[in-house]
């Protein structure tokens, strides 16, 4: 059985979380043998100073990279990045025009920004 809660702790202390949507994509991936590590990068730019860009990987390569798993799925970020992000969950968003992996939240994200992929995804 699976405790109660125990999904959504985060990882040893990580800013950072998988959701389950997220997971089965990367497991999905997986499967297919295609790219499936999720890589984070906080960049500067986009329309409030900070943007997220996330790109597939074959294997975290970075020795300053943190790996984030959650059930075989993983995510790997930047030192650099990770002092961006506090209680960070990364999910798989699905809609009509795309799909695609997004920040849906993150408390170090202040300014309001309605493009959702730069700073602040936390305004939904």
């Amino acid at each position: 059985g699976e405790e109660a809660g125990a999904s959504t702790d985060f990882v040893e202390g990580l800013p950072v979380k998988l959701r389950e949507n997220a997971v089965r994509k990367l497991k999905s991936l997986q499967e297919q043998q295609k790219k499936s590590v999720l890589r984070l990068m906080v960049s500067s730019g986009g329309c409030s100073g900070y943007s997220y860009e996330f790109t597939l990987v074959d294997s975290p390569s970075g020795e300053d990279d943190v790996v984030v798993e959650r059930d075989g799925a993983r995510l790997v970020v930047d030192e650099v990045s990770l002092s961006f992000l506090e209680e960070c969950e990364v999910d798989y968003v699905e809609e009509m025009i795309r799909s695609s992996f997004q920040v849906v939240k993150n408390k170090l994200a202040d300014a309001k920004c309605g493009c959702g992929s730069s700073f602040s995804v936390a305004a939904f």
